[in-house]
């Protein structure tokens, strides 16, 4: 059990029966009456976002959640196909549990699996990742005193936006949380 008082940003809790991760909170003293806790909430499963207070003496039971590497094989239709490298178990799962986690990783690479009581509920794409770009148009010399970008799509099919100097067949980092360019490789 996790009191409201002792809340943290990237805890899980489970709050009349659904889990919710605590993207932010703030203790707050007023002038009159009793302390609280305000926080804002992310369900893990639905994915939407919540804000509730709290008394900081309300307890709450930390919900666990498995976080399990396994290699990203290959798609077909809507279902894509994991394996756990070390029991070799294959899984299925489909769109709608995957969203966008995919969008910069290719096949055989490694990503978390996040899933609370057996049920998966997320796919973590490793932080950086390093991708080729096979389309973008040129850059324009002298062109880079305003910081300008440009679309490329990237090996995935994704589009990610880099400076004019990047170039066609140039293999780029990318962080796959907020989708930037990073740097050349």
């Amino acid at each position: 059990m996790i009191s409201a008082g002792d809340f943290r940003n990237g805890i899980t809790v489970e709050i009349e029966g659904n889990v919710y991760q605590i993207i932010e909170f703030q203790h707050v003293k007023p002038g009159k009456g009793a302390a609280f806790v305000r926080t804002k909430l992310k369900n893990i499963k639905s994915s939407g976002v919540v804000e509730k207070t709290f008394r900081p003496t309300e307890k709450f039971p930390q919900a666990r959640i498995d976080r399990v590497d396994m290699q990203y094989l290959y798609s077909d239709g809507d279902l894509y196909h994991f394996m756990d490298v070390n029991t070799y178990e294959q899984i299925a799962l489909n769109t709608d549990t995957i969203g966008d986690a995919l969008k910069f990783v290719k096949e055989n690479e490694m990503v978390k699996i996040c899933s609370h009581n057996g049920s998966v509920f997320a796919i973590e794409p490793p932080l950086f990742v390093e991708l080729q770009i096979t389309e973008t148009e040129p850059g324009f010399k002298g062109d880079t005193a305003t910081g300008a970008t440009k679309p490329a799509v990237v090996e995935t099919g994704a589009t990610v936006y880099v400076p004019l100097f990047v170039e066609q067949n140039d293999t780029i980092k990318i962080d796959t949380r907020t989708g930037e360019y990073l740097s050349r490789v």
